[in-house]
């Protein structure tokens, strides 16, 4: 991957070069570790607190640079918020200031992930954790519901994309139908009807700055330190958990557009139903986690990684397991924007590309729908049955199984989160400590 920024569509002056004293590498350090540090809260959050740091405080980047970029990231596969960070340490000092501000943006969190899995495998059967858990996986139930309202309201603004979510749902939920697949037809129809629709053909020609034997180079280099580890890392290992774990995020990575909530969509019913590498709830609890520490949701797959090799062989190979879905999660991120950076104005300009990536997102929010649906049913009753009847899946409770105390809990935490727009951290803590009195009570 090339470090030459001006060759790589990145102008050696102008607006958003400032001058080299403002932006050395001890300031980019700086500002970019408290950025890592201080992002809880989710995407939006994250994506505002770099906007405060990169566009009003430091004045590294225009209002109009800021939102291209924060557009090209939402259309892509994988975390937008570290992707954006990515971005702006790319713009501001190359490749090697995309390395610093993506990998500062994760490392914070990573480590808490480690810490606290270490603590949940080797304790999380205490009845104490357990309680503590029962009410972090109602509260992560209204996170999901919330974020998929956030989503719909910015997804679905035409009947077409209705549908389509609609659609998307009917085929993850009923037909069990693999999210790749899903994504796909969407991207397919919108590519083909949804320009028809959406906009307008580019009155003026956009250059793209960069060349594509550069961009092929870029291609080239990054496929191979992404996925060349994972070739040998059986071999290496000695452990296929490590391998499997490797290609299922790396797969994973290239088909979630929507952020970390179709990450979550397609991962859990894999990692729970086809894999067994968790149960149901140590998938709510991971997410839970997530939820509570600096950086990306997306981290959840740190967890997952860390608590599938765990099962396998120790805290030894569940750190591991870890470092694997770190490295397949967040290295195809690098990729992205290195590859794309150049062409941001570009693919903001073309038509057909803009509808079928509107398509997909639509898609994305019948996916989350199923995974609302899917998280509510398995944390809400023990027992649920998964029937086949025809071409149909259908997933049945047992109603005698319901659990009173969750449904109590999402209700307080709907009320703190949807009524009065409560600080999520104070409303986990708040639904876990209602976990732990209504378990005595009951």
């Amino acid at each position: 991957m090339s470090s030459h920024t001006t060759s790589a569509g990145v102008s050696a002056g102008g607006p958003d070069r400032p001058d080299a004293e403002n932006t050395s590498w001890q300031r980019l350090l700086s500002v970019f570790g408290s950025i890592g540090v201080l992002s809880f809260g989710g995407p939006a959050a994250q994506i505002a607190l770099m906007h405060r740091k990169l566009v009003d405080e430091t004045g590294w980047l225009s209002e109009k640079t800021y939102v291209n970029a924060l557009g090209f990231c939402m259309l892509l596969p994988g975390p937008e918020a570290m992707q954006l960070a990515t971005y702006c340490g790319w713009k501001l000092r190359g490749v090697a200031g995309g390395l610093l501000a993506g990998l500062l943006f994760v490392v914070p969190g990573a480590l808490a992930i480690f810490a606290l899995a270490a603590v949940y495998t080797a304790f999380g059967n205490v009845p104490l954790i357990s309680q503590l858990f029962l009410g972090i996986k109602a509260a992560v139930l209204i996170v999901v519901l919330e974020a998929l309202i956030r989503l719909s309201k910015r997804a679905l603004t035409e009947r077409r994309q209705w549908v389509i979510a609609g659609l998307a749902f009917f085929a993850i939920f009923f037909l069990a139908l693999p999210f790749p697949m899903i994504v796909l037809a969407a991207g397919l129809y919108g590519a083909a009807f949804g320009h028809k629709v959406a906009g307008k053909t580019v009155e003026e020609p956009v250059r793209v700055r960069t060349s594509p034997s550069r961009t092929l180079a870029t291609v080239v280099v990054g496929l191979g330190i992404w996925l060349g580890p994972l070739m040998v890392l059986e071999w290496v290992t000695g452990y296929p958990i490590l391998s499997d774990i490797g290609w299922f995020f790396s797969k994973l990575a290239v088909v979630t557009f929507g952020g970390a909530y179709a990450v979550l969509a397609y991962m859990a019913q894999d990692v729970v139903t086809l894999h067994g590498w968790l149960s149901a709830g140590e998938m709510m609890d991971g997410l839970g986690l997530a939820e509570t520490t600096p950086g990306p949701l997306i981290l959840v797959t740190q967890f997952v990684g860390y608590v599938a090799a765990y099962h396998e062989g120790g805290t030894a190979l569940g750190i591991a397991g870890g470092l694997v879905a770190l490295w397949a999660t967040f290295v195809p991120c690098f990729l992205w924007i290195f590859a794309g950076a150049p062409y941001i104005e570009w693919i903001s300009a073309q038509p057909r590309l803009k509808s079928a990536l509107s398509a997909i997102i639509a898609a994305v929010v019948g996916v989350v729908l199923n995974l609302s649906v899917w998280f509510a049913l398995h944390v809400f009753f023990q027992t649920v049955a998964s029937l086949q009847w025809g071409w149909l899946t259908l997933w049945v409770p047992d109603v005698g199984s319901l659990d009173w105390r969750v449904p109590v809990l999402a209700a307080l935490c709907g009320f703190l989160l949807l009524r009065l727009h409560a600080n999520l951290i104070w409303t986990l803590l708040a639904a876990a400590l209602g976990g732990v009195l209504l378990s005595q009570v009951g």
